[in-house]
């Protein structure tokens, strides 16, 4: 991919983190064990918090038996684009942080680790010309139902994995919003010393 004017870097930075982007638009096709599995050994090298590693995946691939559960927990807006999807990944994140011969007690950081999970998930697969698009709009408790998820673990998002395609398979109104958008300025995001943002 190349960069474009919504997406062009003030500081030298690696392309990976300027091109990757979420699509809505994918071609269906079926997702390799391997590629999916080289993502997942990415999410196995995200740094955490005492190395605590919050972070737990479901995953269902389409055309299999156990997607129609996961996918029926989706928004409905969110399930008119992610339908063409190859895979959704359902991200959580334990609460508690558990320690030989102590109780468990609360892990602060859980939701902040697994977003550096999720980092390196999004990134493999762009590597790989894969593309991911993380999905807030969900119901949390029919997902926590469908995919057997204890009490202790959060439900953080879904990742629709898949092969990105053109935006002419989306409807009217996803293909107008599916290109890739601008960010802050490095200025408007940093500060040094103290608190210094509008």
């Amino acid at each position: 991919m190349s960069h474009n004017a919504a997406r062009t870097p003030e500081h030298p930075v690696d392309s990976l983190f300027v091109d990757r982007w979420s699509t809505r638009a994918f071609t269906g096709e079926t997702i390799p064990d391997s590629v999916l599995f080289t993502a997942f050994e990415a999410v196995r090298w995200a740094p955490s918090g005492g190395n605590t590693q919050p972070w737990r995946l479901i995953y269902v691939k389409r055309d299999t038996p156990q997607w129609d559960a996961l996918f029926g927990t989706l928004a409905e807006r969110n399930q008119q684009w992610a339908v063409r999807a190859s895979a959704l990944v359902l991200f959580v994140s334990s609460t508690l942080r558990a320690r030989p011969n102590d109780p468990a007690e609360p892990l602060r950081s859980h939701s902040f680790d697994t977003g550096a999970a999720w980092s390196n998930f999004a990134h493999q697969l762009s590597k790989l010309g894969w593309a991911t698009h993380a999905i807030g709009g969900f119901d949390r408790e029919a997902a926590r139902r469908v995919a057997g998820v204890p009490d202790q673990y959060a439900l953080e998002v879904v990742v629709a994995v898949g092969k990105p395609a053109d935006s002419s398979v989306l409807s009217e109104e996803f293909a107008k919003i599916n290109h890739p958008n601008s960010r802050l300025s490095v200025k408007e995001i940093v500060s040094q010393g103290k608190f210094a943002f509008n």
